[in-house]
């Protein structure tokens, strides 16, 4: 098993799909991406090359959020666990968690904690500070970022309470933003925000499933106490909320214009977060035509968001589309590259020890 495993972890890794429950509805615009049936359901969330296991209450999968590696039983933690060095290197964990999420309703009003909240509250070295690529919208899609207006905690407060009434007491609080295609956006931990309806996003973040989200409903599902606050105290729980995060200058900081490394007439790439954002993570894309990319960064998660092509290296091919994830370990760095002959667009997810 030692000698099989082994070879794995020196190979492009790919998964079988991960669709997680979530208390919100998506996953229609899934179809356009990974071939789904164009339906929407409490499975709105695909986790990719995912180690990190979902908080949802009541849950009875020991599993649930952990990805398995394709055509195995083995799932990444227990990979990582066993061949470390081959998949780490030097690291001690992954130190990223990447999602694709299509929402068909506004999700609830929330904030993620820092460092310094998880190490306090939940015992781990991790937040959630959190970026979005929005591969995908409906119409009249939205997000929303930062208060709108400079807020009190004891106006917050009271606009929780009144969410037990009125579904859009808190919605009111925070800037609306029209979402588009190719829009990016980087959401600092203990900034307020929500994803709203119709939005299909590529999230790359610090992996944890840490959310304090105390609006009363999200749509017509009544949250609980622990999907509120995940066992805190109230009062505890928001402080995870920066309220100095307000108006057009939040907007703003939410905001990134993607920045060109290298450009060539067959490759463009590009930073979409780097570390003047954050050294939580990093995020590029590249973009192929008719090219060979050998720059492939290791460990690191790829997601082809459009386009086919294949990965290889001596002796070894697999075949890339639209929908296609892998994660590529520390020890293939300098092995494999990346051709198409047609067009290819791949999503490099960085980890912070790596970007």
């Amino acid at each position: 098993m030692s000698s099989y495993l082994g070879e794995i972890s020196k190979k492009p890794i790919f998964f079988e799909r991960n669709r997680v429950f979530r208390v919100y509805l998506g996953g229609k615009l899934f179809n356009n991406f990974f071939g789904d049936e164009p339906v929407d359901g409490n499975l709105p969330e695909e986790w990719i090359a995912s180690s990190v296991k979902a908080l949802n209450s009541g849950s009875t999968d020991p599993n649930e959020g952990l990805s398995r590696v394709r055509g195995t039983d083995i799932y990444l933690d227990e990979l990582i666990a066993k061949e470390k060095e081959n998949i780490l290197g030097s690291a001690d964990s992954l130190g990223i968690l990447v999602k694709m999420l299509d929402s068909a309703v506004r999700l609830p009003i929330q904030a993620h904690p820092d460092k310094e909240f998880s190490r306090k509250y939940f015992n781990s070295e991790y937040g959630k500070a959190e970026s979005w690529i929005v591969l995908a919208t409906r119409e009249n899609a939205k997000i929303y970022f930062g208060f709108k207006d400079k807020i009190t905690k004891e106006e917050f407060v009271a606009a929780i309470e009144r969410s037990e009434t009125e579904k859009d007491a808190m919605e009111e609080l925070l800037n609306e933003i029209p979402a588009k295609a190719g829009d990016v956006y980087f959401i600092p931990a203990k900034a307020v925000h929500a994803i709203g309806y119709g939005c299909m996003i590529l999230e790359i973040q610090e992996p944890t499933d840490f959310t304090i989200q105390p609006e009363a409903w999200c749509a017509d599902y009544k949250l609980n106490d622990f999907e509120k606050y995940l066992g805190l105290e109230p009062d505890k729980a928001l402080e995870c909320f920066d309220f100095s995060i307000y108006g057009e200058k939040a907007v703003q900081l939410g905001r990134k214009t993607p920045k060109i490394l290298s450009e060539t007439d067959r490759v463009l790439s590009e930073q979409l977060i780097g570390r003047a954002d954050t050294t939580c993570f990093g995020v590029k894309r590249h973009t192929l035509k008719n090219a060979v990319f050998t720059e492939l960064s290791a460990p690191a998660v790829y997601v082809v968001t459009d386009g086919e092509g294949e990965i290889k290296s001596e002796g070894y091919s697999a075949s890339l589309k639209k929908g296609d994830y892998f994660l590529l370990p520390k020890a293939a760095e300098g092995r494999f590259e990346v051709c198409t002959e047609t067009y290819l667009q791949l999503v490099e997810c960085i980890p912070p020890f790596n970007t």
